[in-house]
């Protein structure tokens, strides 16, 4: 039996979802934010949305870490 690599296989199916979530979503939307108008393809909207809550949750995810970090430094001082 082949030695299957498990990670190119996953890669390659994110890949192919990807390529289908971009070409079932090429349709132009308007987008409102704030005072600005504009259109755009909505796979773009759609990866601008995953990269902003991705780096919320990454910001999030760090001042939690810090702060953990801190209290487990105040421990050892004690």
């Amino acid at each position: 039996m082949k030695n299957i690599n498990i990670k190119a296989v996953v890669l390659a199916v994110i890949a192919i979802l990807a390529i289908i979530i971009i070409f079932q979503n090429r349709a132009s939307v308007e987008t409102k934010i704030l005072f600005v108008s504009f259109q755009m393809p909505r796979f773009i909207l759609l990866v601008l949305t995953f990269l902003l809550g991705f780096t919320a949750g990454v910001i999030a995810l760090m001042k939690v870490n810090r702060g953990r970090s801190k209290s487990i430094e105040d421990k050892k001082d004690k």
